[in-house]
């Protein structure tokens, strides 16, 4: 969510005055403006619903859906594909088979980093056939994907290995996601210190939901949101339905966001968030309703940023 100045920046800055005041070290202060620098930036909610309109489109050109082993996942493939490989990402496609269809997973490298620990975020690109599927999940991939071109504009150089992944077949069961932990070895999946997961983020009635699986992670997510204000919820309606389950059963530690499907919000719920209580979080769940209109932006704004947090703060 964009803040006139932001908590972190405002730390950060108390921080070199008092610097400063001190000790008169500019040396000192350049030490403070760098740890002010290496805060996750604002990630552009325009530039996150920009990705959310071309999926439409794509999906609009190929018979309104963007499914495992239909044309318009490949074409969404492909255009996030370009941005990464433009923004100087070694990326890969991972091909597999599913229901007598081929699909893809798209995996891209930030050089750099340990690649002894690797931290990963992720989200699942497919649709169901039924819809366009921009909420799910659009609205993770555009948020993972804008959080990507984020960390190259910023020209970020972590301790960590940087990895970002858009999992085919998820609608399928996980497929997709599956196939890549499956054909990991032993020793390349423990080097992955981390995995998040982003699975609808962008619900029109939305809660705002973390998973409870590794607490560092879990800590990370919640502190950000605590930051700003809002409150959070521990999600339990897509437990081990997403793309973060086979990484867990590998032992990777997981973690991420959610913003509800086609559970109620209750009235307690819509106290503290907003929105319509005895409503679903959205009511375009797995329809052809599912399409850019379905966004709550504050809740696509807030997420974004707290993707980018994350991936900033854990690859430190």
């Amino acid at each position: 969510m964009k803040l006139p100045v932001s908590w972190r920046a405002s730390a950060a800055a108390a921080v070199a005055t008092a610097t400063l005041l001190t000790s008169g070290s500019i040396a000192d202060a350049a030490t403070e403006a760098d740890v002010e620098a290496a805060a996750a930036p604002d990630i552009p909610v325009a530039n996150v619903k920009a990705h959310l309109t071309q999926f439409q489109s794509i999906a609009t050109a190929n018979g309104g859906n963007r499914a495992h082993g239909r044309p318009g996942y490949k074409a969404s493939l492909d255009y996030v594909k370009a941005k990464l490989d433009a923004a100087g990402y070694t990326t890969a496609i991972q091909q597999f088979t599913s229901s007598g269809r081929t699909g893809y997973n798209l995996i891209a490298d930030w050089p750099g980093g340990d690649t002894n620990q690797v931290v990963m975020a992720g989200s699942h690109l497919d649709s169901v056939s039924s819809g366009p599927g921009i909420n799910d999940n659009g609205s993770g991939s555009a948020a993972v994907l804008e959080t990507a071109l984020a960390v190259s504009r910023a020209g970020h150089q972590p301790t960590k290995h940087l990895r970002f992944a858009w999992w085919g077949a998820e609608e399928l069961g996980l497929v997709g996601s599956r196939y890549y932990v499956n054909n990991l070895s032993a020793a390349n999946r423990a080097k992955i210190s981390g995995y998040l997961n982003f699975d609808m983020i962008g619900s029109p009635n939305p809660g705002y939901f973390v998973y409870d699986d590794d607490p560092a992670i879990e800590k990370t997510f919640k502190d950000y949101y605590a930051g700003l204000g809002v409150p959070t919820e521990i999600e339990t309606e897509g437990d081990g339905r997403s793309d973060h389950a086979p990484f867990k059963s590998a032992g990777v530690p997981v973690g991420g966001l959610f913003t509800g499907a086609s559970r109620t919000k209750t009235a307690a719920q819509a106290a503290k968030w907003g929105g319509t209580s005895g409503q679903a979080f959205d009511r375009c769940y797995h329809s052809s309703c599912d399409t850019t209109s379905n966004i709550n932006d504050t809740a696509l704004d807030r997420n974004s940023d707290a993707v980018a947090h994350a991936v900033w703060e854990l690859s430190e």
